[in-house]
């Protein structure tokens, strides 16, 4: 668990796995088309250490998901392919 007197640096292991079980049974789950996943999506922006390999948030406006977190390969209907065709 982090140390609540020191910046979360996201490299504890025990503590991602639970946030990663934790997050995936929360998640209010959009269409997600092949192609069309979140960590594709233009407005998609990763978190900053381990978790951020999997997770980011969506700064979609015109998305429902706007300001939530969200799983790299999850998807939404307000999707936006970025023009380079990175993904995460």
């Amino acid at each position: 668990m982090p140390a609540t007197n020191q910046p979360w640096s996201g490299d504890d292991e025990k503590f991602n796995r639970a946030c990663h079980t934790r997050w995936r049974e929360r998640f209010k789950r959009g269409p997600s088309h092949l192609g069309e996943q979140c960590g594709g999506c233009v407005f998609w922006v990763a978190l900053h250490g381990r978790l951020g390999g999997d997770y980011g948030a969506c700064t979609n406006p015109r998305s429902f998901f706007d300001g939530m977190v969200r799983f790299e390969h999850d998807g939404c209907t307000a999707f936006t392919e970025r023009g380079d065709g990175s993904f995460g």
